[in-house]
């Protein structure tokens, strides 16, 4: 397929051995992508000998600085230019890419939806290039991730390695655009932060569509809490482009065709992918854990030079020491453990996958716990390490089950009778959200680790969550000797309600005991999953429930490694809401997009084969 550049800007010279030309090739409708391409400067780019290329496509503007690129723990400050020298200077030409709609990019910008073909038809165009010799590398974080399995998703080519960092969908239903069944809410936060920030960075009297003021936070929190929505009534009326993406998803509620197209459900496309080594990154409190379990599990099948790498970190934030509230100490930084910073990392990595020597192990993953407990800089001392493994999960651990009791006890024994657990959930009312694997929420909610507690403005704290009458906890004794876990978590439940439908959420908490530092304690998130019951069975055909029935349902949580040290507790809270994290259940048993009403839902926890199954570590 040989695709149309139309037009081509004046080459740059922006140091020594540093050259760049912006690019416009034509997708197949037409639409041209801005595409800047940097090489060295050896000679004119036509004439350049051909070499390997790196590949980043972004709706975030190519020519703008982003965090998740300059988390370099300040030993580095990487701008667009100077992370482009970094492989320039190792022999490759690197190509960044506006999406569709974005940055100088024309057409129409759909998020997630268009990246399959523009991607597919990027590559193409690549591969006519005389100075490409066939190598193309593909690498990004987030929505740069995502790009990368659209276009691998439709058998774009040439793809020789990937660097898949804290995105790629592998099913963006079950996490990343719905949560569990649910949808998840960052999707309209984000929109409201990209149009904030757009009309903050554009001068008066520009562009009136994006300048036109959009709600405040407070606004937007009101608004989160008012659906249903209609179009045109909706606080991104003003904004057609990301109105029509954030109802067309919500609206989409079963895993229907929507949400199994080409970039939005990479695991229905594996065959489709190239056979070729994969870096697949993720971290505790990233949306998109599932999404590096399944791409790793799917990339060492077909490559065995594949590698996995989870770190304690929130969303793509691998230079900090800290998630949240938590501080996993200076072993927690991807810089100066697991390489010199992330640049090296990536360096390393395409040195070892195509041949050279190289150190990272098939699977490299971060401990938590074993800390002191104390506040370290205004943060729980939580600690961890950095292990190996061959296999995720690893293949030392063995399964590990903790049963739910009566007395509100997480035993490894099961009951030996049967009881119950009722509780009331009010929608009106939902349980705030607390942490957890959630990007793009600020500020109306934040990622990482946190103690249990409900949030009130100004950052003041008031009563646990567990309080609430519709949070149910159960809970071991003091743990006489640690409990090490890694790999996924289940919590297997045998569930009534009163109505047709509700949700189901499960949260494994690391409970450390009251301390000078902590008075009462700190209820540590750990990770935590929901289920949205009509789905049990079958996300393509929802069921509704029978009143009274009881069902034995799974709730998966996203993969975590954690020590639970000894005089701790480990905890399970099960509820029936996360929001601002996702919608909430009105428990009718209609469609949540267009549901007006609300009822309050009763249901009981019965608990004779109730348990939370993990994997322990020796």
């Amino acid at each position: 397929m040989s695709l149309v550049d139309l037009g081509m800007d004046a080459p740059e010279q922006l140091g020594p051995r540093l050259h760049r030309v912006r690019r416009h090739p034509a997708m197949r409708d037409g639409a041209r992508l801005a595409t800047d391409v940097y090489w060295d400067g050896s000679a004119p780019l036509a004439g350049l000998a051909a070499r390997p290329v790196i590949l980043e496509r972004s709706p975030y503007d190519v020519r703008a600085e982003r965090p998740s690129d300059g988390w370099h723990a300040d030993r580095r400050h990487v701008t667009p230019e100077s992370g482009a020298q970094f492989f320039v200077d190792r022999g490759y030409v690197v190509v960044r890419q506006d999406c569709r709609g974005r940055g100088g990019s024309e057409g129409t910008f759909a998020k997630y939806v268009g990246e399959a073909a523009d991607g597919f038809d990027t590559h193409a165009w690549l591969a006519d290039q005389p100075w490409c010799d066939g190598t193309v590398v593909t690498q990004g974080v987030s929505y740069s991730a995502h790009t990368q399995t659209a276009a691998a998703s439709v058998g774009a080519r040439p793809i020789s390695a990937m660097i898949v960092d804290s995105g790629g969908f592998s099913s963006a239903w079950e996490a990343g655009g719905r949560f569990g069944g649910a949808y998840e809410l960052k999707q309209v936060i984000w929109a409201w932060r990209r149009i904030t920030q757009q009309a903050a960075r554009t001068p008066p009297g520009d562009a009136p569509a994006v300048t036109e003021p959009t709600i405040t936070e407070d606004e937007l929190r009101g608004w989160l809490s008012a659906i249903p929505w209609r179009r045109g009534h909706t606080p991104f009326a003003a904004h057609p482009d990301f109105e029509d993406f954030i109802l067309e998803q919500w609206s989409h509620e079963d895993l229907d065709a929507f949400w199994r197209q080409p970039g939005l459900q990479a695991r229905d496309y594996y065959d489709r992918f190239p056979a070729c080594p994969v870096l697949a990154i993720s971290s505790w409190y990233d949306p998109y854990v599932f999404t590096a379990v399944d791409t790793y599990a799917w990339a060492r099948s077909v490559d065995p030079r594949s590698c996995l790498v989870l770190g304690p970190w929130t969303h793509g934030a691998r230079s900090r020491t800290h998630a949240g509230d938590v501080d996993f100490g200076s072993a927690a930084t991807l810089d100066g453990n697991l390489a010199p910073d992330y640049l090296e990392l990536k360096a390393t990595w395409l040195e070892q996958a195509f041949g050279g020597a190289g150190r990272l192990a098939p699977v490299t993953y971060f401990l938590m716990g074993g800390g002191s407990g104390e506040r370290r800089g205004g943060r729980l001392d939580h600690g961890g390490e950095w292990r190996t493994a061959t296999t995720w999960p690893p293949a030392e651990t063995a399964a590990y089950a903790l049963h739910l009791h009566a007395d509100g006890g997480l035993r490894v024994e099961a009951p030996t009778e049967p009881g119950e657990v009722t509780y009331e959930f009010d929608p009106r009312e939902p349980v705030p959200s607390r942490g957890g694997g959630i990007t793009s929420g600020e500020p109306l909610m934040s990622g990482g680790a946190f103690d249990q507690v409900a949030p009130l403005p100004g950052g003041a704290s008031m009563l646990p969550l567990s309080a609430r009458r519709d949070v149910v906890t159960f809970e071991t004794e003091p743990l006489p000797a640690a409990v090490a876990i890694a790999g996924p978590v289940e919590v297997e439940v045998e569930v009534s309600t009163d109505g047709p439908d509700t949700d189901l959420t499960a949260k494994l908490v690391d409970v450390h005991p009251p301390s000078e530092d902590y008075p009462r304690g700190f209820a540590m998130n750990v990770t935590d999953g929901m289920l949205r019951l009509r789905y049990r069975d079958d996300p393509t055909r929802p069921t509704l429930l029978e009143p009274g029935r009881v069902y034995r349902v799974t709730v998966r949580l996203p993969d975590t490694a954690n020590l639970f040290a000894p005089g701790h507790r480990i905890r399970l809270d099960i509820s029936s809401s996360n929001f601002p994290r996702c919608d909430v259940n009105p428990n009718t048993g209609r469609r949540v997009f267009d549901d007006r009403t609300r009822r309050v839902a009763r249901t009981t926890v019965h608990l004779g084969g109730s348990r939370v199954v993990m994997r322990r570590l020796p």
